[in-house]
């Protein structure tokens, strides 16, 4: 060995240490965010923060189905009762009316600071009849029970009006005291997460619980050995893709391995050769990996996925290094490879300094991914290159020859003679292309990030069912207001509300969601505060709107005390919920991130007659 191959050898040792280090150390994933843009925009913001750490990412649903009604209503209490009890969920509802006695109890104390409906007009004269007696209507309603107890304090129907609106529309059918599917054949479960929806391991442990505890619940129980347990939900599907990638990677990068390396036997017939063949595409490969693990801190599957074309381009450089030189000694060996770089190298630089910059491309990708198999890609080509000018000459063993496969090249050869008329085949192939290309250009490119996904079709038909039972919000629709304070925020918040609702009352949409529902900004506090006659005012009120109706106003006294109260509050904050369901509802929907504050209103669909139909954007915005 020369003392410059000598050196070349041992700083190629070193950089494979080096690189096995860092790999050992790096961070690999296996999900999609690497295909998330790197710069987005505010609308594209909202995507990412709702994938990565949202309300949304972190709600599991949960079906079970079993022989009868019964049977299902004990499964679903039974693991409902399992998960309340494991530090991986923060809430977990399937239709039990626990805490509800405290929320009820809230919402009763509060209701003329929450309710929408409390304004100067409710509570005029006229207003204050129409209210009581619609009140006194529906005692002979199914809830006259509740109402007729609750009659001497919110006279009014507040405290119904809020329920129903907290509620909404689209809430899941009951049987059994449990959530149940529209058709009755499923228990339903809602569970939200302690992990948020990046940490794919927290969402993993969490689906682990579930399975367990469904384990448990039917082992205990004869009559539901039968029953199944279906699961959906952004942690699903992220635990779910996370594991077909990973599967695909491993697989897809052992079928191009192993057609790689037995080519190269068959054609080889040799160890020695296969194995100093593969030393570029090794070097090349691993200091990839370190490369994208030291400039982007994590490492993704698809990026190794990919990766793997660089073992058909980097195992060439060595095929040209054993056909195009000859040794037949060790003594020619330093002049046939001087002769070699003479005259092949420059061609072959060549062509790695055109993949070099075709791959650069991918570098300034707004997608993490693409710029990650930009930076793989260039780092192990280089690094490949390299090993083949200046490391495999030092390794080549004394009177090294690869097999002569020249035959081949004759064979080929001939067959190329008589290929010259195939040559109006490939024009009219490429004018076919052509005319296919043009005549889809567009509808050619599919701009759906979904189209990345690799869950099936069965497991998004299966969440769209679970979803529209549960009446869960659609997940693909999410109206986002910020600003620099909470209060600001509120205030938006409302007056979006306030347009959401009048596309709720037409039918362009189901419903949906809002943090000002539990926690009115402070100007609409005071506003409805305001609205609030004072006690002598409102007591004359009463006496001339109940003297036509069953009820007299001195029976109203709790209602006037409650009025007074009011009147007189300090405006709730969001301290004030804790303690009550509510307050998860709040922090799931009023956001504090980066110095700003966002509301979310997620959109539900609209119903048609038994099915959901899909949301149509365009009115929203």
């Amino acid at each position: 060995m020369t003392r410059q191959g000598l050196a070349a050898v041992a700083l190629w040792v070193a950089l494979l240490v080096a690189c096995v280090v860092v790999i050992s150390r790096a961070n690999f994933t296996a999900d999609l965010s690497a295909f998330l843009p790197r710069a987005p925009t505010a609308e594209q913001q909202v995507l990412v923060d709702q994938l990565t750490g949202g309300a949304v990412s972190r709600l599991i649903l949960i079906g079970i189905e079993a022989p009868d009604t019964a049977t299902r209503a004990r499964l679903s209490r039974e693991i409902a009762r399992r998960l309340r009890a494991m530090p991986e969920f923060t809430l977990v509802n399937n239709g039990e009316s626990l805490g509800a006695d405290r929320d009820r109890d809230f919402l009763l104390t509060q209701r003329y600071l929450l309710s929408p409906a409390v304004t100067g007009d409710r509570f005029s004269e006229a207003g204050l009849r129409a209210a009581i007696g619609e009140s006194i209507d529906l005692l002979a309603s199914p809830a006259g029970l509740m109402l007729k107890s609750l009659l001497p304090r919110d006279p009014t129907g507040e405290l119904i009006a809020l329920l129903n609106l907290q509620q909404g529309d689209t809430r899941p059918a009951l049987a059994d005291g449990v959530w149940v599917s529209r058709d009755g054949t499923r228990a339903l479960l809602l569970a939200q997460t302690r992990a948020s929806g990046s940490d794919t391991d927290g969402q993993q442990r969490a689906l682990a619980a579930i399975r367990a505890a469904f384990d448990e619940a039917t082992a205990a129980d004869a009559g539901a050995r039968t029953s199944r347990l279906l699961l959906s939900g952004p942690g699903v599907f992220s635990v779910s893709s996370r594991k077909t990638i990973r599967d695909d990677v491993t697989r897809l990068s052992a079928i191009g391995v192993i057609g790689i390396v037995g080519l190269l036997f068959v054609v080889y017939r040799s160890l020695t050769a296969l194995g100093l063949g593969l030393l570029p595409v090794i070097s090349g490969a691993l200091a990839g990996v370190a490369a994208v693990s030291l400039g982007f801190g994590v490492v993704h599957g698809i990026t190794l996925g990919f990766g793997t074309t660089l073992i058909g381009e980097a195992v060439d450089y060595s095929i040209y290094l054993f056909v195009q030189s000859t040794q037949p000694t060790r003594e020619a060996a330093a002049g046939d490879h001087a002769q070699w770089v003479a005259r092949f190298w420059p061609t072959i630089r060549l062509g790695m300094l055109t993949s070099v910059v075709g791959f650069a491309t991918l570098l300034f990708s707004g997608f993490p991914g693409l710029a990650q198999l930009g930076l793989y890609s260039i780092t192990g080509i280089v690094v490949a290159a390299g090993v083949t000018r200046f490391v495999l000459p030092t390794l080549l063993p004394s009177g090294f020859r690869v097999r002569d496969v020249s035959f081949l090249g004759r064979a080929l050869g001939a067959v190329m003679v008589h290929a010259r008329p195939l040559r109006w085949v490939l024009v009219g192939l490429l004018v076919a292309a052509t005319a296919v290309i043009g005549g889809h250009r567009h509808t050619l490119w599919n701009a759906e990030l979904s189209a990345l996904s690799p869950v099936s079709a069965a497991d998004l038909g299966l969440d769209r069912e679970l979803r529209a039972d549960l009446g869960a919000p659609d997940v693909r629709y999410l109206v986002v207001v910020a600003d620099a304070n909470q209060e600001l925020v509120l205030r938006a918040a409302e007056r979006v509300g306030e347009r959401l609702q009048r596309l709720v009352d037409a039918g362009t949409l189901g419903g949906f969601d809002t943090p000002a529902r539990v926690l009115p900004s402070l100007a609409s506090q005071q506003a409805r505060q305001q609205a609030l006659p004072p006690p002598a005012e409102l007591a004359a009120r009463l006496q001339a709107a109940t003297a036509e109706l069953s009820i007299r106003s001195e029976r109203l006294q709790p209602f006037q005390a409650d009025v007074e109260s009011a009147r007189n509050a300090r405006p709730l904050n969001r301290a004030d919920l804790d303690g009550t369901s509510l307050a998860l509802a709040t922090d799931a929907l009023l956001v504090h991130r980066g110095g700003r504050w966002s509301a979310l209103l997620p959109l539900k669909a609209p119903k048609r007659g038994t099915a959901d139909s899909a949301i149509d954007p365009q009115p929203i915005r």
